[in-house]
Parts: C-alpha cells; structure tokens; sequence
C-alpha cells in the first residue's frame, strides 16, 4: 500500500504555491539524499522547492526530484520521500510535520551498538517547546 505522505506532500505545496506562499521542505539527510553536502547542516538541510526556485520539479511517490541553483551553480537534487521531515510555507511556517524512520545504515549501527538495559517503565523527560522569538521570519521546531 502506498503511503500517504507524498499526496499530503504535493497537497500542501500546491496550497502555498496557490496562497502566494513559497513552499520550503525540511530534509534530514542520508546516504540515498542528493543534495549538495556543504549545504547540509547537522544532517537536515531546507530546500526552497518554489517555482522560482526549481526547474524541472516532480513530486513522485518515492522520490522528489528537480534542479536549482547552490551558490549560482545548478544541482540535481533528489530527496526520497520517507526524508521529508515537513513541508511549510517560509512566510507563516503553516505546513505539516512527519516522523522520519531509521535508515537502514542507521539500523546496522543500531543493531551493532546494543543499548544498556534501563529499568521497566523508565521514562525521559518531555521538555516543553522552546518559546518563538516576537517578530522575525517564522521557523518549523520539530520537537521529539
């Protein structure tokens, strides 16, 4: 069965796209990601997928792919679909969130390195959101 995140993604962009919004997508970075590496920042990195700012954008159902200028110097990027972390509008931050899951190469290292047992019904403390700052451009937290 075919996930529903790619049709929430390409919804949520056609919706920006329609307000006059530019649609920015969050991307935490792995191995199947092409993007331009310095560019990426502990991991994830934010592409402005507009229609100013790509060429040749196509929205599948695995993959995300188009081209756009890093520094005046185009680049083909692909992103799968199951490394988006959100899609939001860069002018009010309005958008959608998702859970990413462990990559593969994420998984070996984590089968290779087993955790210390914690006891039963040990829990981690939730830490409240961080406040947003007044004024400024709006910004996605994505929060654990």
């Amino acid at each position: 069965m075919i996930s529903t995140k790619p049709y929430l993604v390409r919804a949520i962009f056609e919706w920006c796209v329609d307000q006059g919004f530019v649609p920015y997508l969050s991307v935490v970075v792995d191995s199947r990601t092409r993007v331009p590496r310095e560019h990426v920042k502990d991991g994830q990195i934010t592409l402005n997928i507009g229609p100013d700012a790509t060429h040749q954008l196509m929205m599948g159902n695995e993959e995300i792919t188009f081209q756009a200028r890093f520094s005046g110097n185009a680049f083909p990027v692909a992103v799968p679909i199951d490394r988006v972390a959100a899609i939001f509008a860069r002018e009010n931050g309005q958008g959608m969130a998702f859970e990413i899951g462990a990559t593969e190469d994420e998984e070996e290292t984590a089968a290779t390195e087993a955790p210390a047992a914690e006891p039963a019904g040990a829990t981690e403390p939730v830490a409240a959101p961080p406040e947003r700052p007044a004024g400024g451009r709006p910004h996605l937290t994505r929060i654990k």
